[in-house]
């Protein structure tokens, strides 16, 4: 744990444990969808069919067999703190689209049968069985915004590797100070810069 994680009486701070209770939670909510979803391909299959979006037959496959582990994949991502951002990212562009694909599925469904919104209940394909479509758009839009959080938020607490653009942009700033440097005193030795990433409250491992 670097020094920056830490407020200044040695305890974390607010922020860190914020973090890593939202990577907790959407993390895990991943892994736990995604297995959900896994177990049972065809189950998941049926119900990818039930939103007409896709027809060919080769990528309703692709969507119920990859899909699943992709979400697990993602969630562990985002509990081992390794690309967070890039990983939020992902979530987003997972949840987005499904979000309003529910939304257009329970439109449909209270045209049909003629009854309040929130009373309309289905199996979404979620993982959890069936839903009732209001608890499930306000999770999504929970965890849309928990996404949103960790993309945005600069110094999350207790992560591995937050962004690799980090370690990138770090080492390209030190290559470019040592160049500077070099042609400033051409009859010097100048020893290359090791400039660090930005502290961002992460577990660093680039000594």
């Amino acid at each position: 744990m670097t020094a920056g994680s830490q407020g200044g009486s040695g305890g974390p701070r607010w922020h860190d444990v914020l973090g890593l209770l939202v990577r907790l939670a959407l993390g895990g909510t991943y892994v736990w969808m995604g297995l959900a979803k896994a177990v049972y391909p065809a189950d998941f299959l049926k119900l990818v069919r039930e939103y007409g979006f896709i027809d060919n037959p080769l990528g309703l496959n692709l969507i119920a067999s990859v899909l699943p582990w992709f979400e697990v994949f993602c969630g562990l991502l985002i509990l081992g703190g390794v690309a967070v951002r890039g990983a939020a990212v992902v979530s987003l562009a997972m949840l987005m689209p499904f979000t309003a694909l529910v939304w257009k599925r329970a439109l449909m469904v209270q045209a049909a049968m003629g009854v309040p919104f929130c009373s309309i209940r289905f199996d979404c394909g979620c993982g959890a069985g069936e839903v009732w479509i209001c608890h499930k758009l306000i999770e999504n839009g929970l965890l849309i915004m928990l996404s949103l959080w960790l993309l945005a938020v600069r110094r999350p607490g207790w992560c591995l590797w937050h962004s690799p653009l980090d370690r990138a942009t770090s080492q390209g700033a030190g290559r470019l100070a040592w160049g500077a440097a070099k042609r400033e005193r051409p009859d010097k030795q100048v020893r290359p810069f090791h400039t660090r990433a930005p502290e961002n409250g992460c577990i660093d491992n680039r000594e």
